[in-house]
């Protein structure tokens, strides 16, 4: 016998003890890889990002040639898939992806034109971020499989969603998708948008809303963001403020131009699947649905190979496009004035919430627009107020060149570039604005 409780089904179910094991323990597991802080080294750290370390100090020289390896199969990926051409983003990113893989192999066998590259540090730098993300991305991901497979994503999910129609204006299982970029893969995130946007549960406003302000970079990019700027000390205050941050931002845009201007319609020629609420005993509705995910999750080899695969698929993309979009947005800094004018738009945002080096920050953060990575570059020998500010801003600022924009134009949602450039620029500025005040307060 069924009865409903605000619309949602809440249905009498015994689980196996196998089911309340994978929604405890594996979580348990997950929850510790990324949020407990370990000593290691003479520096506190996650155990993820020792794990890593361990691993790489192994691997040795020869973890240089799994990063040629990567960016070699990331440049041969879009001929093998044969999806090279499809549109002109296509080609450029397919021809970046071919530099980059060019660059990987002339740093490590140290031929061709490297030595003015390696003079102003700028391959060295990029290689070095390509070893940790060859190391971070692939591991993480693994274990993001016991924190997205096994029922915690949903049972927040659930939690929060009385808060997301008020807040950020979208249904309450778009938290799913937020959680999901978090500790999963903005990709994977921008694919259950995608998925849902089509199969009329989400509208087109509902839609661009959660891609353009949901779908941020995977904490374990941000172990690595946080372990270039040497925040990893305080990586608890860092990934949680900046998740609180990003979303704050997120509340702020949704109001603001372009996105309060998208049509609240769903998509054309399909079938309106508007989400129920939950109005009564919240908590139960969670745990069945969490035990429900738990027991439908199958092996846990089987999900650890996926989420390896995933992971190495992701890393394969990726490492090559931030050699070649990082090296390009790196010279573009060094030797024009682009970022610095741009840099000029946010000088007066960190400045007002005083910044020490408030224009470094300001144009930093300009370069962000071409890769995520690249602030921290420039950051790197400034106060710890100067990382800060420029580590969440990074992160929160969520539309780059080099991933996350090129994702989203590969979608169904018609969210143009003009408009992503738009909302990077309100981005930017609420999240200096916003990491600027916790800044001063914290430290």
């Amino acid at each position: 016998m069924q009865k409903k409780e605000g619309g949602i089904p809440i249905r009498k179910k015994t689980y196996s003890r196998a089911a309340w094991i994978k929604l405890i323990l594996c979580n348990l597991v997950g929850i510790f890889m990324f949020f407990e802080t370990i000593p290691f080294q003479g520096r506190n750290t996650i155990p993820l990002d020792a794990l890593c370390s361990v691993i790489g100090k192994l691997a040795g020289n020869a973890q240089q040639w799994v990063v040629v390896a990567m960016c070699i199969a990331g440049a041969l990926m879009p001929f093998l898939k044969k999806n090279w051409n499809q549109n002109g983003t296509s080609v450029v990113f397919t021809i970046l992806k071919i530099l980059g893989a060019f660059c990987a192999v002339m740093f490590v066998t140290k031929i061709g034109p490297r030595e003015w590259l390696e003079s102003a540090s700028l391959l060295p730098f990029l290689f070095g971020l390509g070893r940790s993300l060859s190391l971070l991305v692939p591991v993480g991901a693994i274990f993001l499989s016991f924190l997205t497979s096994y029922g915690l994503m949903e049972f927040v999910g659930l939690f929060v969603q009385p808060l997301m129609r008020k807040i950020w204006k979208t249904p309450g299982c778009s938290a799913i998708d937020a959680v999901a970029s978090f500790v999963g893969s903005y990709s994977v995130a921008l694919l259950i948008t995608d998925n849902m946007y089509q199969k009329g549960t989400y509208t087109t406003k509902e839609a661009a809303i959660i891609a353009t302000g949901f779908s941020t970079v995977s904490s374990t990019f941000m172990v690595t963001v946080a372990g270039t700027l040497g925040l990893m000390e305080h990586w608890n205050l860092y990934f949680w403020t900046t998740l609180m941050i990003t979303f704050a931002v997120t509340a702020f845009t949704v109001r603001m131009f372009p996105l309060n201007h998208f049509p609240d319609e769903y998509r054309d020629g399909v079938t309106p699947k508007p989400e129920r609420s939950i109005d009564q005993n919240r908590f139960r509705t969670a745990l069945q649905t969490a035990l429900d995910t738990a027991d439908r999750s199958g092996s846990l080899p089987m999900n650890i190979g996926r989420s390896l695969l995933n992971g190495l698929q992701i890393t394969c993309t990726i490492v090559p496009s931030i050699l070649s979009v990082g090296l390009i947005g790196m010279l573009l800094a060094i030797y024009t004035p682009i970022f610095h004018v741009l840099g000029f738009i946010f000088y007066p945002f960190a400045a007002l919430v005083q910044v020490p080096e408030a224009l470094v920050a300001a144009q930093a953060l300009a370069t962000s627009i071409a890769e995520m990575y690249l602030p921290c570059a420039f950051v790197v020998n400034c106060s710890l107020i100067t990382r800060y500010v420029v580590g969440v801003g990074c992160i929160s600022e969520l539309l780059f060149f080099s991933a996350v924009i090129p994702c989203i134009l590969s979608t169904s949602i018609p969210v143009r570039i003009s408009q992503m450039l738009i909302l990077w620029v309100e981005r930017v500025m609420l999240s200096i604005l916003l990491a600027g005040v916790v800044a001063m307060i914290v430290f």
